[in-house]
């Protein structure tokens, strides 16, 4: 019989689990089946629900592979209810924004501080926290041009001191006009961008835009010249307009060229075949790092039914990440033996498309069935939404059938990965008890998640939850402690 205690520790791993999965997934925009205002109240109720009773465990999510929008939210918590965390819970806390907010994209982070100011949050080490962060900037003079109005939020806030170099900031941000010209090259080039078109092209990519409008520079014209400026992102969305093919994908991030890949027409996909399969499983080698070829025979059941379109905000986002995870999965199981199944039936997975029912159930049937040799695969794992529907429930009446009479020992390790969250139900959609189910946004983060959602089987109490969130506190400080050490010089080697 389960005593008090041990109920306790199950209902407080349950909690952290449904947290995670919701940190990792949800980001408070509209998805399939329910609106932005039922993903954010949804997401109120939980961030404060966590923070409340489970303050030590918030924090530690920032060390874990959360989505950008939660992370920021949890900083945002943390500084603003400082008063409710003892002095050593500070410190730790402190250490973790410091080194998530170095993660985060720049104009996150000013976004964030914009948020700050808003809240009144004005003490003395949010404060320091963000002078920190704005003392670790590699150039100041590019975030003023870039990110101009963030920046001086940020520093009015804090009282920021512009002395030195950064004097010419200070003049660029809050008096602008006065100086005749500076030594910075991007703050002089936004000077002289207001009245010559050749200073354009020197700025950033999104301020050279509004300029190059005002003195109706032609499209064509203004990408030739600001191709060199541009970021990897920069080039692959303006790619159609400046006619390139010339973008090296091999560089992008798995789900992300996974996105690019299905905003292409078919015809386009099917003339670059080489190409675009070349890229998606060079980026998946790289994703699968150290585990490639571990995982043996791998089986994956993916969802491309017509809810893997998305919404207008997040579109064709969980479709992205089962074509993804499909070729991780590919580069993770050993050599030719891996089997993907997609619910439509399709076998090409470079002309998936959202389209029909989900026959969750079917697919599942088929992928249990033996591989060549008559061997069962090792792993089973489902990238879905969770919304069986042809018929409904039969996914998870066949796997609790196969668990529970045909795999009791467990020799094949199942996995559901849910791209979607669902906000009535304070989680994602889970298909059955005895399959773990983790939330996903990112393909890259697969092999992370699969350790996270075994102890989601109810085989694992609190202790070795708290346990592995320690060891990613750990890991995730002591590289940032590492960084910390080579940017101040006392680490030998190469700085890149």
């Amino acid at each position: 019989m389960r005593t008090p205690e041990n109920s306790a520790d199950l209902v407080a791993a349950e909690d952290v689990l449904l947290f995670a999965n919701a940190a990792i997934t949800a980001t408070g925009q509209r998805e399939f089946r329910s609106g932005a205002l039922d993903q954010q109240l949804s997401l109120d109720f939980l961030h404060t629900y966590v923070r409340v009773n489970y303050r030590r465990v918030y924090a530690a999510c920032l060390a874990l592979d959360i989505n950008d929008h939660n992370a920021a939210r949890i900083v945002l918590g943390l500084l603003e209810t400082a008063g409710e965390a003892s002095a050593e819970e500070r410190r730790t806390e402190g250490r973790l924004i410091a080194a998530r907010l170095a993660r985060l994209p720049p104009q996150r982070v000013y976004r964030l501080f914009g948020e700050v100011r808003r809240a009144g949050i004005n003490n003395r080490r949010t404060r320091a926290i963000m002078r920190d962060w704005l003392a670790a900037r590699p150039d100041l003079g590019h975030d003023a041009v870039k990110y101009r109005s963030g920046v001086k939020t940020a520093a009015r806030h804090i009282h920021l001191r512009c002395a030195g170099e950064a004097a010419e900031v200070g003049a660029f941000l809050f008096r602008p006009g006065k100086l005749p010209r500076y030594k910075h090259p991007l703050l002089d080039a936004w000077r002289r961008a207001h009245y010559e078109q050749g200073a354009v092209a020197e700025l950033p990519f999104t301020v050279a835009e509004g300029f190059a409008a005002r003195h109706g520079m032609k499209r064509e014209t203004f990408l030739k010249r600001a191709a060199p400026r541009m970021t990897r992102l920069e080039r692959l969305r303006t790619q159609a307009a400046f006619r390139r093919t010339d973008v090296d994908l091999t560089v992008l991030p798995l789900t992300r060229l996974a996105l690019y890949v299905l905003a292409l027409p078919f015809e386009q996909r099917a003339a670059r075949r080489t190409e675009l399969t070349g890229a998606l499983r060079t980026a998946a080698r790289r994703a699968a790092g150290r585990h490639a070829g571990s995982w043996g025979r791998v089986h994956a059941v993916l969802d491309d039914s017509f809810s893997s379109s998305g919404s207008g905000q997040k579109r064709r986002r969980p479709l992205a990440v089962a074509l993804a995870c499909h070729y991780l999965l590919e580069a993770l199981a050993a050599p030719g033996a891996y089997r993907g199944l997609w619910t439509s039936g399709r076998g090409d997975a470079l002309l998936v498309r959202p389209w029909g029912p989900t026959p969750l159930g079917m697919r599942v049937l088929d992928a249990l069935e033996p591989g060549p040799g008559g061997a069962a695969p090792d792993r089973l794992v489902i990238v879905s939404d969770g919304w069986d529907n042809a018929p409904a429930g039969l996914a998870g009446e066949v796997l609790r059938v196969w668990r529970a009479r045909l795999d009791p020992g467990r020799r094949t390790a199942a996995v559901h990965v849910n791209p979607v969250y669902d906000a009535d139900g304070f989680d994602v959609r889970r298909l059955a008890a005895g399959v773990p189910t983790a939330g996903i946004r990112d393909a890259e983060d697969l092999p992370a998640l699969v350790e996270i959602a075994r102890f989601a089987e109810g085989r694992t109490g609190a202790a070795e939850l708290h346990a592995y969130l320690d060891r990613r506190v750990a890991l995730f400080l002591g590289e940032r402690d590492t960084e910390k050490e080579t940017e101040n010089g006392t680490e030998k080697g190469t700085m890149s």
